[in-house]
């Protein structure tokens, strides 16, 4: 098991880490380039709901308490950035879900490859049961394009059964996931009546500078994580993430309306950063320091979206619980896993219902 464990986490850190793949000095961006708040998600219609999340999540981690793993106050779970909204001073609802909504994940460049080896506990869906909530993940490729899993994400969508009243599917795209579920909406008209909201987390909606200089066979070599039964597919998952690609892929297709999106951003604490994620968040800081070790902050926003949170958590915190089945790996490498992922997610739903029955924006 400890040489298992060794390879996996060799693979990890040159293959699913887009910064170890790169090869070649990254360029750093220009000084006029977005400042500390909103820039430039402020100038493609993003309101700022920080102050009203703040509270939904704040009243979720109290209620919650050390009951949750990887429990920590709400000051310490999100991050401040530029001048935050005040809170709405509402009532927060904590009890059984009106809508029943379903957070339908698609997840990140690489997943399926390594899902066997990390076995992820099941604490999620459990919880938020509890509430009246759901949630399930939706297969993709972990090495295609995005039009590729786009295709394999309608499939999924399509095979569930239509919804009776409002929809109550919402999709969450993590890392690359973001941009596969965007392109689904836009390519495949037929799913729009079936999803009720869009959640970017730590989505690569930009694009990462780290993917410029990767290539698909270092991604690749995520085939021979021990347990793996994931493919090459398409071989197009790295070029899905340069920015060039994922930017271009934004300004040629309008998002189409019908229902909200919303972005929650991972942007940490520097001492909020695994030991084995140190090197690519240097990599990335030379384009710009605020970033996650995979994405700057600016880049995980959808244009025209809700903005939620800056959560105080690395690229893999949000959503990859390594430190939690692999505590030796976690004590060694990735020294800042742990994160109340339970608690986040529940907020976030939480908040998505809530806006929904708001009136129409």
């Amino acid at each position: 098991m400890r040489c298992c464990n060794r390879i996996v986490l060799a693979t990890l850190a040159t293959c699913a880490l887009l910064g170890a793949c790169a090869t070649k000095p990254l360029i750093p961006y220009s000084t006029d380039t977005p400042p500390l708040a909103l820039m430039p998600a402020a100038q493609a219609g993003i309101q700022d709901k920080r102050g009203r999340f703040r509270e939904v999540y704040c009243a979720v981690l109290k209620a919650r308490g050390t009951g949750l793993p990887d429990y920590r106050p709400c000051e310490d779970a999100l991050t401040r950035v530029g001048t935050e909204p005040a809170g709405t001073g509402k009532p927060v609802e904590l009890g059984l879900s009106r809508r029943h909504l379903i957070a339908a994940v698609v997840p990140g460049i690489g997943y399926d490859c390594f899902k066997p080896w990390l076995n992820p506990p099941n604490t999620v869906v459990t919880h938020l049961r509890q509430f009246g909530f759901d949630a399930t993940l939706l297969d993709v490729d972990a090495l295609s394009s995005s039009a590729n899993n786009a295709r394999q994400i309608r499939d999924a969508l399509m095979a569930m059964p239509a919804p009776e009243g409002p929809p109550r599917i919402v999709l969450v795209g993590y890392s690359k996931g973001a941009p596969d579920l965007l392109e689904a909406l836009v390519a495949y008209p037929e799913i729009r009546s079936r999803v009720a909201a869009v959640v970017s987390a730590a989505g690569a909606i930009g694009g990462s500078p780290l993917a410029n200089d990767a290539e698909q066979y270092q991604a690749n070599l995520l085939k021979y994580v021990p347990g793996a039964t994931c493919t090459s597919g398409d071989g197009g998952g790295v070029q899905s993430l340069r920015p060039a690609t994922r930017k271009a892929w934004l300004a040629q297709h309008p998002l189409p309306g019908g229902f909200h999106y919303y972005s929650v951003v991972t942007f940490p604490q520097p001492d909020r950063i695994s030991s084995i994620l140190e090197s690519s968040y240097e990599k990335l800081s030379r384009v710009d320091a605020r970033n996650d070790s995979q994405v700057i902050f600016y880049d995980q926003i959808v244009p025209g979206s809700s903005l939620l949170a800056y959560v105080n958590a690395d690229h893999w915190a949000l959503a990859v619980p390594i430190a939690r089945t692999h505590p030796t790996l976690g004590a060694l490498f990735v020294t800042q896993n742990a994160y109340p992922r339970e608690a986040l997610v529940e907020a976030i739903l939480r908040f998505v219902e809530e806006d929904l029955d708001e009136p129409a924006r």
